[in-house]
């Protein structure tokens, strides 16, 4: 098969998911967006401005970031334990010419492919809560891709460790959840003492949150290309770890 052959499996995906399409953009935007309204829009009414923004325009980017995190990373648990445990999906795919390979990058082109577009629709809706992204926000969307590569990538390792969708129970509300609380959406993380700092600074949505500022305000007062470099690093460790974890499942 040519090397793109991935995109088999990211239209078959596609196909399933216009069937469902409205239920899963409510699920994967509606925290964001219950954020957005009673954090910023409430709550930040009556806030002081942080970093020279309204707090309603400090957040917003953040829960963009967040909002792509979430539809990526469900995608590939519950949908990707669903299409290789329920429905065997994974295994009639493999009887196919197409290999491991193919429906790895398949599984995590697909979950980021969402992430953006969840992403895409939360910028949308930001002018209706009064915050207007400068022209810069179109160099945000590449960012935002690779973001969902990572946690499609992360979320396809889980479904390659986990034994029944309890786990996935677990991955949220230890991994997800202090991802969206810590990782600077809702506080500077300049602000913490230097060793909270440091940890706070090397969780893999920090700097996508942070680019996700950058470009929305035309602030480049950050490390940009740094951030971007680190987290392109991230993403391709997830991404072999994913294909070594899920190869070894399912030839077991």
């Amino acid at each position: 098969m040519n090397g793109f052959s991935f995109w088999t499996i990211w239209l078959r995906n596609g196909r399933v998911w216009k069937k469902h399409i409205l239920a899963t953009l409510i699920g994967n935007l509606g925290q964001p967006l219950l954020f957005l309204l009673a954090m910023g829009y409430g709550l930040g009414r009556d806030m002081a401005s942080v970093e020279g923004l309204t707090y309603l325009q400090f957040i917003a980017p953040g829960l963009v970031a967040s909002s792509v995190m979430y539809s990526a990373a469900l995608e590939t648990t519950y949908g990707s334990y669903t299409r290789l445990t329920v429905q065997k999906t994974y295994e009639a795919i493999l009887m196919t010419p197409l290999g491991v390979a193919d429906l790895v990058l398949g599984e995590i082109v697909w979950g980021a492919s969402k992430g953006v577009l969840a992403g895409i629709i939360m910028l949308l809706a930001l002018p209706l809560f009064g915050v207007v992204p400068s022209l810069w926000v179109i160099a945000l969307l590449p960012v935002l891709f690779l973001s969902g590569m990572f946690f499609s990538a992360f979320g396809l390792i889980m479904t390659a460790l986990a034994k029944n969708y309890d786990f996935f129970n677990y991955f949220t509300s230890l991994v997800i959840t202090p991802l969206f609380l810590f990782s600077g959406i809702f506080f500077p993380v300049q602000t913490m003492a230097p060793p909270v700092r440091g940890v706070l600074e090397i969780l893999p949505l920090t700097p996508i949150v942070s680019l996700a500022r950058v470009f929305c305000y035309g602030r480049f007062g950050e490390p940009v290309l740094l951030k971007i470099i680190g987290s392109l690093l991230a993403t391709g460790c997830a991404v072999w770890l994913a294909g070594y974890l899920l190869r070894r499942r399912l030839i077991q």
